[in-house]
């Protein structure tokens, strides 16, 4: 029986000696240090989707996923707060409806004709609720420097961190701040002492504009947003940390501002002839319809009457009151979309401008400071061509395309995973690093139910 063993001994040996000579490379970092890994940024650095914030979408965001790839080469964890357990909140446009609404997620709904269908479905957050989930936690040491709906000047200002509840001031960086009215963002973020930083900030300078139809504040001029991302900077290399830094996307890749056309009034040619003869009769002889697709009514007031239709390369907002167009027939007769639905023509200009000027102010200050640059507006495009990510198809479509959440303007788990990978390579690439690209097999999309 003793001798049985002895082909399979044989066996062991050969195998031991048939091992393979290739030496694979070992995932470095280059030259860059990874001691201390931090995130600076606004919505789309801190896993915001869905039209809110909670932990899960947190330990998923770009930057939380980027130092998981980092930890790899020797990368710390990055430590972060997180929302509550099991809570999701944002913030909602319409504040005369709430100020705070939970995350979206995928149900029936019932339209205005009595419809059912599938759809994005959100709850108010009442202002008690809202009041306990964005606490102050100052004294929980962090390395999530994430504030969404932030724009920069914000991060010089001590009342970014005042009581969100007396004040306008941010609930995401009230419940973060060191010290709650006193410190600043942008101070926090350079007492982190970071070796090495991930930075996407400027967004909200221009979306916050762009969101509301280009009413509200104005776009900051991209010489003061110059100003304070040189600030920043100045601040968090100052210790000799390196980063990486992403531009601005065209406003055109969001689905938030695409999903609905600007021609999608269509009508018979009857429909048309009726709605003609009640615009001459009330004197706007200069808004005509035809049989097919005609642009809706919106507000100008440079028009005759303060009203005109719309035309190509104009664009009507997701948060537009769907009901109210299909039912109350908003935008063809009676009632106008209102200014802060929809960008016209010269708003278009101002936002493709301001997007321009920005993207050579990062580029021109990543060079400065020698930073790895994520060109995100180049890759965002490329979404809405489509392409494929771990064998999936992936576009910019709502709800199925695979990348957007359903806010129409956020990523969801899997999109941030795919823009994690855009910031590894350009760490790879600018300082000679050797990191593997993430694939996020516990990254969420659109759930269906």
């Amino acid at each position: 029986m003793r001798f049985a063993w002895i082909p399979v001994l044989t066996l062991l040996v050969f195998c031991a000696g048939c091992k393979p000579d290739a030496d694979f490379p070992s995932f470095h970092s280059g030259s860059a240090d990874l001691r201390h890994v931090i995130a600076v940024g606004d919505n789309f650095l801190s896993g915001y989707q869905d039209g809110a914030l909670n932990a899960d979408g947190q330990e998923h965001s770009v930057g939380m996923l980027l130092c998981r790839q980092l930890t790899i080469a020797g990368g710390d964890v990055m430590r972060q707060v997180l929302m509550p357990e099991g809570v999701s909140a944002g913030w909602y446009g319409k504040p005369w409806e709430s100020w705070y609404v939970t995350a979206s997620k995928l149900g029936d709904r019932t339209d205005c004709e009595g419809v059912t269908s599938l759809g994005p479905v959100k709850q108010y957050v009442s202002l008690t609720d809202a009041q306990q989930w964005f606490q102050p936690v100052s004294n929980a040491a962090h390395d999530d420097f994430t504030i969404p709906f932030a724009t920069t000047d914000q991060w010089f200002n001590a009342a970014t961190g005042s009581n969100p509840f007396s004040t306008n001031a941010h609930p995401f960086y009230y419940r973060i701040a060191s010290q709650p009215g006193v410190s600043t963002p942008a101070r926090d973020a350079y007492n982190a002492d970071a070796s090495f930083f991930s930075l996407w900030l400027g967004m909200e300078n221009i979306y916050s504009y762009a969101r509301r139809g280009g009413t509200g504040a104005p776009i900051m001029p991209a010489n003061v947003f110059a100003d304070h991302l040189d600030s920043l900077l100045e601040l968090m290399t100052r210790n000799g940390a390196k980063g990486v830094i992403a531009n601005m996307p065209d406003f055109r890749s969001f689905p938030y501002y695409t999903l609905i056309p600007w021609n999608g009034a269509e009508l018979t040619q009857t429909k048309a002839d009726s709605l003609n003869n009640i615009y001459i009769v009330s004197g706007l002889t200069h808004i005509n319809f035809h049989a097919g697709d005609n642009g809706f009514v919106i507000d100008d007031p440079a028009a005759p009457f303060g009203v005109r239709q719309m035309h190509g390369g104009e664009y009507i907002t997701l948060s537009v009151p769907l009901d109210s167009m299909k039912c109350n027939y908003m935008g063809i007769l009676f009632q106008t979309i209102p200014d802060q639905y929809a960008l016209d023509s010269a708003e278009v200009a101002e936002i493709d401008a301001a997007v321009a000027a920005y993207n050579n102010v990062i580029a021109q200050k990543a060079a400065q400071y020698n930073l790895a640059l994520v060109d995100a507006n180049s890759y965002l495009k490329k979404v809405e061509t489509g392409m494929k990510w771990n064998g999936v198809d992936i576009n910019a479509t709502f709800v199925s395309g695979g990348f957007y959440s359903l806010d129409g303007y956020h990523p969801h788990q899997k999109g941030y995973a795919m823009l994690t990978n855009e910031f590894i390579k350009a760490i790879n690439s600018k300082y000679d690093a050797y990191l593997p690209l993430i694939d996020c097999f516990d990254c969420t999309g659109v759930l269906f139910p």
